[in-house]
């Protein structure tokens, strides 16, 4: 008996030449899909979190000072050769124009740099021999401060830690220890929690507003229920940014809403609901609202009627038989919906752009600024990547509830 149970077992049974067919056969269909998906995702992923790490730039431009650094603790001034030695990796740098890349890359690491870079490298060098170290003193004094040499010192590559600690509001001292950076210079973590608090406000607004209307689309006639549906999907057949545009005309001073609230005598000024947070939460959830509705509706039409009629006929009242029949088969909808909805605002820029106010714009407007606007990629990349993770954790949050669900069934 023993042997016949290790004969078939799982590790002994090989499947047979047609099922290894059909398995490469399937394979080869989801092929060209694998591949788009690798080439147009998971590459350009990949070179975003790349870019969150990579410091390259210094070590290329900067090759003498970084070799004169060697060693350097950074207590007091490098040797006389650190300073000969930027000199001359400044004066090719600028007869190659890549001291504008030098400067930048420094400034994010020490906010000024660039400038002192900058007239440093357009002075003419002096004639030969020269005391380098007094010279380049005499032309601007921040070369005697030794957090400018431990910024250089700092950009040895070729990985760095300075975009993503930048995006978690911390940085290194002259000593390398992490330290929250200075008040007022940078808000990182309050962003993202503005935009976690805008994302749950309108997965929240878009759950109460679309449960009605799921549950009309799946208790209605079918001819009813698919005109409510149309209505539904109708907003997928106009451009984002029509609609957010729209929303602009409807919610300003002298817009829609606000003449229909003054005639109707319930406001005697027009209410502010534009360039602020009402204005982005009222459109964000219309542009979101179908993503709520749609799971909605999906799970309340899998709930045959009959349950709650049995509930009923059991002595269970109306509440009682939605709160404990009902509703709990509607919790994967709801969660499907929500994480569909959250997700989608936690990324989303031109509704808030148009329609939020400087203290309104989330993270992702950041992302672009740093993208298009101040070209730095690294810290780009690094709020792109903190989004990710925050988006995958979420992700792993609902497999949990999902999984916790069925195991209870």
């Amino acid at each position: 008996m023993s042997s016949l149970a290790v004969a078939l077992s799982p590790e002994r049974i090989q499947p047979c030449p047609l099922e290894r067919v059909r398995r490469g056969k399937a394979l080869l269909l989801i092929a060209p899909l694998l591949l788009f998906l690798v080439v147009t995702f998971l590459v350009p992923l990949g070179g975003m979190l790349k870019l969150a790490v990579d410091d390259r730039e210094i070590a290329t431009l900067l090759p003498r000072t970084l070799a004169a650094l060697q060693g350097w603790d950074g207590k007091a001034l490098p040797a006389p050769a650190a300073f000969a030695a930027l000199a001359a990796d400044l004066e090719q740098a600028r007869q190659e124009r890549t001291v504008g890349t030098i400067g930048r890359r420094l400034n994010y690491d020490l906010p000024g740099i660039r400038n002192v870079i900058t007239s440093t490298a357009r002075k003419p060098a002096p004639g030969e021999p020269v005391d380098w170290q007094a010279h380049l003193i005499g032309l601007d004094r921040q070369w005697a401060d030794t957090a400018t040499w431990a910024a250089i010192a700092r950009a040895r590559g070729p990985l760095t830690g300075l975009y993503l600690l930048t995006a978690l509001d911390l940085t290194r001292d002259d000593s390398g220890n992490m330290v929250r950076v200075p008040e007022g210079q940078s808000n990182y973590l309050g962003i993202f929690a503005r935009t976690l608090g805008i994302a749950l406000s309108v997965t929240l607004i878009c759950l109460l507003l679309a449960f009605p209307v799921a549950q009309l689309i799946a208790s209605a006639p079918p001819r009813l229920a698919a005109l409510v549906m149309l209505l539904v999907l109708l907003p997928f057949w106009t451009s984002v940014l029509v609609r957010t545009t729209a929303w602009v005309v409807i919610l300003q001073g002298n817009g829609v809403v606000n003449r229909l609230l003054m005639t109707l005598g319930i406001i005697s000024e027009p209410l502010h609901m534009l360039y602020n947070r009402a204005g982005v939460l009222i459109a964000l959830s219309h542009v979101l609202l179908p993503y709520m509705i749609l799971p909605l509706c999906s799970a309340m039409r899998a709930v045959p009627p009959s349950q709650i009629r049995a509930a009923a006929s059991l002595g269970a009242g109306p509440v009682y038989a939605w709160r404990r029949v009902y509703l709990p088969q509607l919790l994967p909808g709801i969660a499907a919906g929500s994480l569909l909805v959250f997700i989608l605002a936690l990324g989303y820029y031109i509704t808030p752009v148009l329609i939020g106010g400087p203290n309104d714009q989330l993270i992702s407007y950041y992302i672009a600024f740093y993208t298009s606007g101040t070209i730095n990629w690294g810290l780009a990349a690094a709020l792109g990547m903190l989004l990710l993770v925050a988006t995958l954790l979420l992700y792993r949050v609902y497999v949990g509830l999902v999984g916790a669900q069925r195991i209870g069934r």
